[in-house]
């Protein structure tokens, strides 16, 4: 293993992007990587390929997805990686995708479900589409690309790391939509590693606090709310940067976690202790 290189800095006041690289972690990994178009999804797709694996950005907005591999490109990778559209919503989307995935780059051995929607709405007004539409995105999306990515890993070994979010671990105001979606997505993991506990699959979780991504800004403040109501999914630490949970989910996706399944991994400034 080579040594930790350490890219970019940290502010310390908010935080800016700082990578704690292990190059060649990942060599010869193909790996999958949704949402990768933006946050998370793109910091952990430029993760993994700087630790040596080849990537599948796939994103509903495939210009995104093409924007993270030319940063992929762009710094230097050496391995090839590449954009793939996919509605992670749609069955024969996700599954064609995966196959195209497969005769392109190889078959994945790292599947990083980061994919995710969400906003704040009063649950007297939260309405059937808008709650449709995030259990679609958050947990059926997540099962449909375990599902179709299984296959492949069970025949070569590997790991699933799925995004959860502190919403997923405890109750937040104003989310009962966004939290049944990632405490499904926690429960899928946990059922999934129980399931292939026996072979060379390791299926895992890593829940977020607070990071400073699109997502996070476009969830709104319902109207009428108590701010009060807020201070319970608020740490000191404020925001972290999606480089940081891209290394949580680089860790615990790699051979370095071998003995970890069905663990659910908090990055959130204490907020859930």
């Amino acid at each position: 293993m080579s040594p930790i290189k350490r890219l970019g800095g940290r502010d310390a006041q908010r935080g800016t992007e700082a990578e704690y690289l292990s190059p060649g972690r990942f060599d010869g990994k193909i790996a999958v990587v949704t949402g990768a178009g933006s946050g998370i999804g793109r910091a952990t797709a430029r993760r993994l390929a700087a630790e040596g694996a080849s990537v599948a950005c796939l994103d509903v907005a495939e210009d995104n997805a093409k924007a993270t591999v030319a940063d992929i490109e762009g710094a230097g990778a050496t391995v090839p990686s590449a954009a793939y559209h996919c509605d992670v919503t749609n069955e024969g989307s996700v599954e064609r995708t995966v196959e195209r995935v497969a005769a392109e780059l190889g078959a994945p051995n790292v599947v990083c479900n980061v994919a995710g929607i969400g906003g704040f709405a009063h649950s007297t007004e939260q309405s059937l589409e808008g709650w449709n539409r995030i259990i679609a995105v958050n947990l059926t999306g997540t099962f449909l690309v375990c599902r179709a990515t299984l296959p492949h890993l069970l025949v070569s070994g590997g790991s699933i790391t799925n995004v959860i979010s502190t919403a997923g671990v405890m109750g937040q105001p104003f989310s009962a939509a966004y939290c049944a979606s990632k405490g499904g997505a926690a429960m899928l993991t946990r059922a999934l590693a129980v399931e292939y506990l026996e072979s060379d699959v390791r299926v895992n979780g890593v829940a977020p606090g607070g990071v400073d991504t699109p997502l996070v800004h476009d969830f709104g403040f319902p109207e009428g709310a108590s701010f009060k109501a807020f201070e319970r999914i608020m740490t000191p630490k404020g925001y972290c940067t999606p480089a940081e949970i891209a290394s949580a989910i680089a860790f615990i996706a790699s051979d370095e976690a071998a003995y970890a399944t069905g663990a659910i991994l908090s990055i959130d400034g204490g907020l859930s202790t």
